[in-house]
């Protein structure tokens, strides 16, 4: 609790400038394979959906979004970015039973701690419809802790394939490894998870 409360801390703190360095960052070619894999008019849930960048992506491509996020500031932010309803709820919160098409986890449950990672993923699952699709992203390595004022626990492909080993209804489609896109990040690395429920 206190890790995230921490974490939620920051970002209600530091809203407008995160908010002044990822909406217009391109996510576009993450963002196209995640939609493509769902059909014209798919029910999203854009899971820690920050300033909204992703959320306005998928609505203005036809698809229902629902968006939720942990900073009261980021949700107030993202729905007037958006013109979207933005519910302000933590991770688990989330009890909703096989009624998202796709769940979009960009950039979010990075900051859950590795101990109640496998909690959110189940939490994800159910909510997904049968063949849902998710995506997930990471920071690419094995650090968990904190940094910058809020908690990580980071990914590489070997831990997360350990990971899953634990998650049921979850099967890995696609991984790969992209450099963080915002100027003089570029020697970052994210690792990017699509993965569907069985």
């Amino acid at each position: 609790m206190q890790k995230e409360n921490k974490t939620i801390d920051y970002y209600n703190q530091n809203a407008k400038e995160f908010a002044e360095g990822t909406l217009f960052l391109d996510f576009k070619s993450k963002q196209e394979i995640f939609a493509g894999k769902l059909y014209k008019g798919a029910k999203i849930l854009d899971y820690g959906c920050g300033a909204g960048r992703d959320t306005k992506y998928f609505l203005e491509r036809g698809f229902q979004v629902d968006a939720l996020d942990g900073s009261e500031e980021l949700c107030r932010i993202a729905r007037e970015y958006t013109g979207n309803p933005v519910k302000h709820a933590l991770f688990r919160d989330l009890d909703a039973t096989e009624i998202y098409d796709g769940i979009w986890a960009c950039s979010s449950i990075l900051h859950v701690p590795k101990e109640e990672l496998a909690y959110i993923f189940g939490k994800m699952a159910k909510a997904l419809k049968l063949s849902g699709v998710l995506y997930v992203s990471f920071k690419y390595g094995i650090f968990e802790g904190e940094r910058n004022g809020r908690y990580f626990t980071d990914m590489t492909e070997d831990a997360f394939s350990l990971f899953l080993q634990g998650i049921e209804n979850l099967t890995l489609e696609e991984q790969w490894v992209t450099a963080d896109v915002r100027p003089e990040r570029e020697n970052e690395k994210w690792l990017n998870l699509i993965l569907r429920k069985k």
